[in-house]
């Protein structure tokens, strides 16, 4: 009976390890970023003693996977219109013409021009523009897993962070108190993304 229930517990052990496998396994193709299950955030120093945190509530973009995985790429862009930081006087002082003018400049884009190392560790630099300024930037990333949602969809993962100054996108607008100025310069952006795969076509 023992050496049943042994032989049991093995094979389930062994198929979760294969399914956990597989999950983790990286497929080649166009993945679509799912709004509904990725953050576009970002953190910036307040007043040289903590930190103001915030995300895009509305962005999109496609991250395209090569089988030689330095081929790949990343394309995004997020409205500006969305910042949430929480506190909504913030939020619309961010939008004016101190900062984001978003009236102005309505989107902020990201479209990688090279990657290197592979999908445990990469490095996406690429042309980050906001408010009508393009810098080089670039993110320090990593793929986090796969699996299959209720759907039928293939799904990916990624993380990536990078550190911008603010300043060299003409977000210049500060206020200085006894500490110091009131908005750091250094912005860290930290980008949690989860991108569908696109199907095939069916074939008629």
């Amino acid at each position: 009976m023992t050496s049943v229930i042994t032989k049991s517990l093995l094979t389930v052990m062994t198929m979760a390890s294969m399914t956990a496998f597989g999950a983790s396994k990286l497929e080649s193709g166009k993945y679509n970023i799912d709004p509904m299950h990725s953050k576009v955030g970002f953190e910036i120093p307040h007043l040289m003693i903590s930190s103001v945190d915030g995300k895009f509530n509305t962005f999109s973009g496609v991250i395209t996977i090569d089988s030689n995985f330095t081929k790949s790429s990343l394309q995004a862009d997020a409205d500006i219109a969305s910042i949430d930081t929480g506190v909504t006087k913030r939020d619309d002082h961010l939008k004016s013409a101190d900062f984001f003018d978003a009236a102005k400049y309505p989107k902020m884009t990201f479209k990688s021009t090279s990657i290197t190392g592979n999908a445990e560790s990469f490095k996406a630099v690429g042309d980050l523009t906001i408010k009508g300024t393009t810098k080089k930037v670039t993110f320090d990333g990593k793929y986090t897993g796969s699996a299959v949602d209720g759907y039928g969809n293939t799904k990916a993962a990624f993380a990536a962070t990078t550190k911008i100054s603010r300043k060299d996108f003409g977000l210049t607008y500060n206020q200085m108190v006894e500490a110091g100025p009131v908005v750091g310069n250094e912005v860290t952006i930290s980008l949690k993304i989860q991108g569908a795969l696109e199907k095939a076509p069916v074939k008629k």
